[in-house]
């Protein structure tokens, strides 16, 4: 039973590590090149979400286009293959990932459909992308902003996560 815990808060750990590198440095430090493929994050993703005021009406259907939202599930889909030889030596590891997983999409999502829902839950994400600039890369939760010092809280809202 100890096993299995500790694989599930390695998982929720990696995953966590893993939304923070791959916001900061691909999707922000080669994004940025609008060669790169990752491209779409700030060239679509951001500029519609700065056009909106963080809303991005790309999420409201999934159509069978090739932009950011089935990007990003692409991106995912990727992630969970990658990881599922692991399944059978650390089925609670990749299991909790997969759940990190959803979890992330469900709540990047909802915060670009319902605004004042993120402001509210996702607050460090909702900084990200109208008032924290180069910061708060998480977004399912902040605790690698925290731990490496790129959390960074607007002046009103100096009192919450």
């Amino acid at each position: 039973m100890a096993a299995a815990a500790l694989q599930i808060v390695c998982a929720l750990l990696y995953a966590n590590l893993g939304e923070w590198l791959m916001h900061k440095y691909l999707l922000h430090g080669l994004g940025k090149n609008p060669g790169s493929i990752w491209a779409y994050h700030w060239y679509e993703h951001h500029r519609v979400c700065a056009e909106h005021g963080m809303l991005d009406p790309g999420y409201r259907s999934l159509k069978w286009a090739w932009n950011a939202q089935s990007k990003e599930l692409a991106v995912l889909a990727g992630i969970v293959t990658l990881h599922l030889p692991l399944l059978f030596y650390l089925p609670f590891f990749v299991m909790a990932l997969y759940a990190a997983l959803a979890l992330y999409y469900y709540k990047h999502r909802r915060a670009h459909l319902d605004p004042e829902w993120a402001k509210r839950h996702l607050p460090w994400h909702y900084q990200h992308h109208l008032r924290a600039g180069n910061g708060n890369w998480c977004v399912t939760w902040p605790w690698f902003d925290y731990l490496f010092g790129t959390r960074i809280q607007s002046p009103e809202n100096r009192t919450g996560p």
